[in-house]
C-alpha cells in the first residue's frame, strides 16, 4: 500500500520558511531552491522535500 504524501502550496511553504513568495518564485525560475511540482499553474511542494531541504541547510554548533 501506498504511504500518503503531503503537498504543501507556495503560501504554506512561505509561511513554514519565513521566505517570500517572490524569493520563492524567483528561485524556481532560475532552477534553484526547494524541488516542486507545476500543474498547469498551480505549483506544489511536497512535504518530504520541503523538510530534506531545510536540514540540508542545518547548521550544528559546539556547545
Amino acid at each position: 500500500m501506498k504511504e500518503h504524501v503531503q503537498y504543501l502550496n507556495e503560501k504554506q511553504v512561505a509561511t513554514i520558511t519565513g521566505r517570500a513568495l517572490s524569493t520563492l518564485r524567483n528561485e524556481r525560475f532560475l532552477g534553484k531552491g526547494i524541488p516542486y511540482i507545476k500543474i498547469g499553474k498551480s505549483v506544489r511542494y511536497k512535504f518530504e522535500d520541503l523538510i530534506n531541504f531545510m536540514e540540508s541547510r542545518r547548521i550544528e554548533t559546539v556547545q
